[in-house]
């Protein structure tokens, strides 16, 4: 349990990061001096080894999530500043990016649980009411499925053409359902059971027109990339809603900054895992090539994701350097 003496001893520390943080202001780390930026460097560093001893207390956990949110901030209005280079970039994916999916991981979790929830609600209605799929669906595609042809051979037709409209598609639907959160997150909840409403539905449909091996073949090997991104952008979102609806201790401008430097990071992270799964959805999805390779392709890809986000390299780049 953490001592009075030690609390009383550490706060004028965490009063002094915050004022720092506070004197920035909008302008940031250009309003203050060499001197302070070098304090802002060393206080950070040692309220970070607190965070860490303040975790190992159960009772402690609302000066925790005050910290977290300083520290938060402070990362924040540092990184602003800061001007993007390539060993930053590959920093950031290599090590960073892993590393803050993985503190943010119950939010693509929430996601991925409203987007479970609701395919299963759109396999529940479709065999409850036979009727829902065409009405979902359209009747076109519906037509299509029942004469067991697949609706992906306008892309094999147009292959760079595809690649290139389901690229960008794939990144408005990743940005739109993280943005939305901004709408106390009932557009980004909105979008997730939309889209699991969606793949619950062709599912169903497929299934019954006994095409479940041709739907999954085509999914299976941008799927992988493709779903999990979208649960990414979705946890961006619900997070941009966490700090605009419960800011917590912080005023709700800067839970909302603090919530949103993060969401961001987020999304971003998550493009050149849609550039691949468009650029794979676009010339290999939708091809003759055998199911079984695509089933091996989709597992090598989700196992090689799957790893590269629990990767556990440690960011040697200093927030005071």
């Amino acid at each position: 349990m953490i001592s009075t003496h030690w609390l009383e001893k550490r706060q004028p520390y965490w009063r002094r990061l915050e004022a720092l943080v506070e004197q920035s202001g909008r302008r940031g780390v250009s309003r203050l001096s060499r001197s302070e930026l070098q304090e802002l460097s060393l206080l950070y560093r040692q309220i970070a080894s607190d965070l860490s001893t303040v975790r190992e207390d159960p009772a402690s956990r609302q000066i925790s999530a005050y910290l977290n949110q300083l520290l938060g901030r402070t990362h924040n209005l540092v990184y602003m500043g800061r001007k993007t280079n390539a060993a930053g970039i590959v920093q950031f994916f290599r090590s960073t990016y892993p590393r803050l999916f993985r503190e943010n991981l119950a939010y693509p979790a929430t996601a991925f649980l409203i987007f479970l929830a609701a395919a299963i609600a759109g396999m529940a209605l479709c065999f409850s009411d036979p009727g829902f799929e065409r009405y979902f669906l359209g009747a076109q595609m519906i037509d299509t499925i029942e004469q067991h042809r697949m609706w992906t051979h306008s892309v094999v037709a147009l292959k760079p053409l595809a690649s290139s409209l389901i690229l960008t598609n794939n990144i408005s639907v990743a940005l739109g359902t993280f943005a939305s959160g901004i709408a106390a997150g009932l557009g980004t909840v909105a979008m997730l059971i939309l889209n699991g409403l969606l793949i619950g539905v062709i599912s169903t449909a497929c299934w019954q027109a006994g095409m479940s091996s041709q739907l999954w073949s085509f999914v299976a090997p941008h799927g992988v990339l493709e779903l999990p991104a979208i649960f990414i952008a979705g946890g961006a979102g619900l997070l941009l809603a966490r700090g605009l609806l419960f800011p917590g201790t912080l005023p709700r401008r800067d839970s909302l900054i603090e919530a949103g430097g993060r969401a961001v990071r987020l999304v971003l992270g998550v493009i050149p895992i849609l550039v691949i799964a468009g650029f794979i959805e676009g010339y290999l999805s939708p091809s003759d090539f055998p199911i079984p390779l695509k089933f091996a392709l989709g597992a090598a890809l989700g196992t090689a994701l799957a790893l590269y986000l629990s990767s556990s390299r440690q960011d040697c780049q200093k927030i005071g350097d």
